[in-house]
């Protein structure tokens, strides 16, 4: 059985989101929880975290699967809006700055 999540619009950039998915796909839950509280990204490591325990939680709640036999099938990391903002520089000119965005979703599964 598999069970999902996912979570939008988060400001953190999905170059950075993604380093640390790529560290836990495939991982258990367990270790991919202990994982991402260790781990040296704590902004990031935090929203992945209440990520995997709300999917772990939709998991809880349909009642039919141990939790402690989940783990990570999939992770995606997707490009979300991207907020333009503009800096003055010299001479009247102007730099753009992009703000970027991602959208997650990761799929558990029972081994």
């Amino acid at each position: 059985m598999q069970v999902s999540a996912k979570v939008s619009s988060i400001r953190i950039t999905p170059r950075k989101m993604g380093l640390l998915a790529d560290e836990i796909r495939g991982k258990g839950i367990n270790e991919a929880l202990t994982y991402l509280r260790l781990s040296p990204r704590k902004r990031t490591a935090e929203v992945l975290y209440r990520l995997l325990k709300s999917a772990a939680a939709n998991a809880d709640q349909k009642g039919t699967v141990d939790v402690d036999t989940l783990f990570v099938k999939t992770i995606l990391v997707g490009k979300g809006v991207t907020m333009k903002r503009f800096r003055p520089r010299a001479k009247g000119s102007a730099f753009r700055i992009n703000k970027m965005s991602s959208h997650v979703s990761v799929t558990l599964a029972e081994r």
